[in-house]
């Protein structure tokens, strides 16, 4: 069973920066791909970045609203996925999930992913 446990998460005024990580452990398998989403208050759940890697390469996906911004990496020595936030903006509030599926369709495909975390809440101030 996999499981994908976000933190990092909290308060932060704008222009600040925020870096979230998530563990994750029990997949398998070159073609595992990671993303993290968010909800933000009032708003469904939407995409923000998606990171696949493979061999000695990777690819990412980004929502245009965080492209510039916003940088998801991933270590697969510690199976932990990050997400680096760079000039937060209010809009940027909201909780944000992490979550893991196999590579069967666009990265930033909601229907991609199967696992999910609890979650980590980031508040941007102005």
């Amino acid at each position: 069973q996999v499981r994908m446990t976000e933190s990092g998460g909290g308060s932060v005024q704008a222009g600040g920066s925020l870096t979230l990580s998530c563990a994750a452990s029990g997949y398998t398998g070159d073609d595992y791909c990671m993303g993290w989403f968010r909800q933000r208050p009032g708003k469904e759940r939407e995409a923000v970045a998606g990171i696949a890697t493979y061999g000695g390469g990777s690819r990412t996906a980004y929502a245009d609203s965080v492209s510039g911004r916003f940088t998801v990496s991933k270590s697969s020595a510690k199976n932990t996925l990050y997400l680096q936030m760079n000039n937060l903006k209010p809009e940027d509030t909201g909780m944000y999930y992490c979550a893991g599926g196999k590579c069967t369709l666009a990265l930033l495909a909601g229907a991609l992913y199967n696992a999910w975390g609890q979650g980590t809440q980031v508040t941007v101030s102005s």
